[in-house]
């Protein structure tokens, strides 16, 4: 029903009675559009604000670099610490010391006055002299090779067969060997000759001051011995296990792991990188063309044939060629063998590659000052005469 008060009320009255007036059309057309302004208010009044955009998704996080060195690598070399070798060698006296260096470069503690501790381990050349059998008296060739004399001394003990404790009693085997140097077992034909020059037999007395017969055998094993005692030479390595890790490359690092995961750290750990037991050589495949016993020709011991001291590693880049008989020429091949006779296992040509730069990472510093070659006495009419016998 139509209300009364409505323009359309008004309008069909109108209508009716046949006038519709112009202002009664504009009121009519005023009202609807106040009408409809209104509805429009009460729409936006009971609309639903649109809700604020969510702010972007941060970027994904970038995914964690998987570590290089695996948790334990590093434990199979941390003890005990290079520098505790170190700092027990800066304790031996200067005069020992001394002595010793004058010692390892005398050549008249051989037969023929034409070889000395340094003709087979040159300090110059990190302790090697790069054959893969030393010539000895009379151009005899030695039936092993000639390690690194460096870091020798952190070894458990000394040779290949380890026939020897300590550096100490290692350095009398070479002077009274008669394939090596050859002097009489005795020892009296050296004690002879030291004692006919009065700048040793001065250099005794400092050494080993208090004793009665300062020169003998026993203290040219204690002077040399003090003396390789001070040859150890820390490398990049040893810095990394200390904590800087920027000492070695990311190629490096990634090397030292391989070592680990091919199974090389069950033989070489410690701080010298091996040096530290005996192992058979062809452990799970029969070495080639091995005849020489090692350990078993000194215990007579049948489980003790063709097992050898695992070599120390430091500086094993610039000590080829390479095992007990020198027959490995390059680092690669020794990798490559060592791996399959050992371990049971053929190396990629990349496991290799990074083991082999782990190795180099070895590398120590030669202490040049230390090692010089020092003025040693002139001979003197009683000095005894060498001899090719």
């Amino acid at each position: 029903m139509v209300r009364a008060d409505s323009p359309i009320f008004f309008l069909n009255n109108s209508t009716q009675k046949g006038k519709t007036p112009v202002h009664k059309l504009m009121f009519i057309f005023a009202f609807a559009v106040a009408t409809l302004f209104a509805c429009k208010e009460e729409v936006k009044k009971t609309e639903t604000p649109a809700p604020k955009a969510l702010p972007p998704p941060p970027p994904p996080a970038a995914a964690k670099a998987e570590p290089v060195i695996g948790e334990y690598t590093l434990t199979f070399f941390q003890s005990p610490s290079l520098e505790s070798f170190i700092q027990e060698g800066a304790k031996l006296p200067e005069e020992l010391v001394n002595l010793g260096r004058m010692l390892y470069y005398e050549a008249r503690l051989s037969r023929a006055h034409d070889i000395s501790c340094n003709t087979c381990h040159e300090l110059a050349n990190f302790g090697v002299d790069g054959k893969a059998l030393s010539a000895g008296h009379k151009g005899q060739l030695g039936d092993r090779s000639s390690p690194t004399v460096y870091n020798s001394s952190i070894q458990f003990v000394q040779f290949w067969d380890g026939r020897a404790k300590t550096v100490e009693e290692q350095a009398l085997g070479p002077i009274t060997n008669p394939v090596e140097m050859a002097m009489p077992e005795d020892g009296k034909l050296v004690i002879a000759t030291l004692a006919s020059m009065p700048e040793y037999v001065e250099a005794f007395k400092k050494a080993f001051p208090g004793e009665a017969n300062p020169i003998s055998m026993d203290n040219v094993g204690k002077a040399i011995g003090a003396f390789e005692r001070r040859l150890i030479t820390p490398t990049r390595f040893h810095k990394f296990l200390a904590g800087d890790q920027t000492a070695l490359t990311e190629e490096e690092q990634r090397g030292l792991e391989t070592f680990h995961q091919v199974g090389c750290t069950s033989c070489h750990g410690g701080p010298g990188v091996g040096g530290t037991s005996f192992q058979k050589l062809g452990a799970l495949k029969p070495w080639p063309e091995l005849h020489d016993k090692g350990l078993g020709a000194i215990t007579q011991k049948e489980e003790d044939d063709y097992k050898f001291k695992a070599p120390i590693l430091l500086n094993i880049a610039k000590t080829a060629p390479y095992g007990h008989d020198g027959k490995m020429a390059t680092l690669e091949e020794a990798v490559r063998m060592m791996a399959e006779y050992q371990l049971d296992k053929k190396v990629t040509e990349e496991e290799v590659k990074y083991i082999v730069s782990f190795l180099n990472a070895l590398t120590g510093e030669i202490p040049t000052d230390f090692i010089k070659m020092p003025q040693l006495p002139k001979s003197t009419a009683k000095t005894p005469k060498p001899s090719k016998k």
